[in-house]
């Protein structure tokens, strides 16, 4: 199964929720996805899918 991360990361910052780079290498990032205070994870992944390492881009937030 093919999981389009950037879409599932644009969707979740859409919600108003947050998301946060764990680490990144230059192929794959690791994302973890927070509670819309940022106070809680409710899950994370990594990824080496280039739609995602271009959405997250240099940014180490939904922040930035």
């Amino acid at each position: 199964m093919d999981i389009d991360r950037a879409a599932e990361l644009r969707r979740w910052e859409e919600s108003g929720a947050l998301w946060r780079v764990l680490g990144r290498t230059a192929t794959a990032v690791t994302v973890t996805l927070l509670t819309c205070d940022g106070g809680e994870e409710v899950g994370r992944f990594t990824s080496e899918d280039p739609r995602l390492l271009a959405f997250v881009g240099d940014r180490d937030s939904s922040e930035d």
